[in-house]
């Protein structure tokens, strides 16, 4: 029963970390990621280039292929109406960042979770009973 508890608090603290985050910050961060993995900003400030802007799919990776090379698109019409690409190196890279920043996201969570473990319930009338009554 006490790791359920610990578990839900912990998860409960992770959602109301993430509920400060508003959509504009969660993509600024994406786009940063994509910055540093080699993708290239293309603004979207030509007729001809918001046409074609408004074809894609928003906040979305398109596979393009121009001259036998395949590059990666993600437009984002929410923070700079422009557009990211990328090379297929550029793409890995950006793949494997998200991957170990969400492999140190769940280190540091199961971190958190093993800290609470050593709390003292004590002063707190003990744990679960008594005195927490839900």
């Amino acid at each position: 029963m006490k790791r359920i508890a610990t578990l839900s608090l912990v998860l409960g603290m992770g959602a109301a970390v993430a509920a400060c985050q508003n959509p504009q910050q969660v993509i600024a961060n994406k786009e940063d990621m994509m910055v540093a993995a080699g993708f290239k900003f293309v603004p979207a400030n030509t007729p001809q280039r918001q046409q074609a802007f408004r074809t894609l799919p928003p906040h979305k990776f398109s596979r393009e292929i121009k001259n036998g090379q395949v590059f990666y698109v993600y437009p984002d019409p929410t923070v700079c109406v422009c557009i990211y690409v990328g090379n297929a190196a550029a793409y890995g890279t950006y793949r494997n960042n998200v991957f170990q920043k969400n492999l140190a996201d769940e280190q540091q969570m199961t971190a958190d979770m093993n800290a609470m473990n050593d709390w003292d319930w004590g002063p707190w009338g003990g744990y679960p009973y008594p005195g927490w009554y839900y």
